[in-house]
């Protein structure tokens, strides 16, 4: 019974995250509103031990609110451990501060640590591209997405 019921709740777990993922994903408003970016397409070839480690960060006035793990494929425990190490490190920061952030992995959990800190940092440059094409004039548009391309295919 208790096996049925954490797999209900999984199987809703996965519902939601992908219904998110087509209504919000990188979506912005003006003034300075939150945001929110899905790394699910973003980083779709950044693996973590067993598979892709998306994530759902918001932003608001100019400052990592939070981070939030989407479906995968991690080990819960060892994930877990990863979760807690990356994402404290990146909550409260700007989002230049967090690009330029050495972050920590996880002690024991280093693959899904670093599938972490990369989908936060694509998903990151996605934010200030999204923020930067709105407020720069089409010359440096141009700019902005050549850098966001080659860091892409690394």
């Amino acid at each position: 019974m208790k096996q049925t019921s954490f797999t209900v709740i999984s199987i809703l777990v996965a519902l939601a995250a992908a219904f998110f993922s087509f209504t919000i994903n990188a979506k912005t408003t003006k003034g300075g509103s939150p945001q929110v970016i899905m790394t699910g397409e973003i980083a779709k070839k950044v693996i973590g031990y067993q598979g892709p480690t998306p994530v759902s960060i918001s932003i608001s006035n100019g400052r990592i609110a939070s981070i939030t793990a989407l479906d995968n494929q991690e080990t819960p425990a060892y994930f877990n451990k990863a979760k807690q190490k990356v994402f404290s490190q990146f909550v409260g920061k700007t989002v230049d501060e967090a690009l330029k952030l050495d972050a920590d992995a996880a002690t024991g959990a280093t693959y899904s640590s670093e599938a972490l800190i990369k989908n936060i940092k694509m998903g990151l440059k996605q934010a200030k591209g999204t923020s930067a094409k709105k407020a720069t004039p089409a010359k440096s548009k141009g700019k902005a997405k050549g850098k966001g391309k080659k860091r892409m295919t690394r």
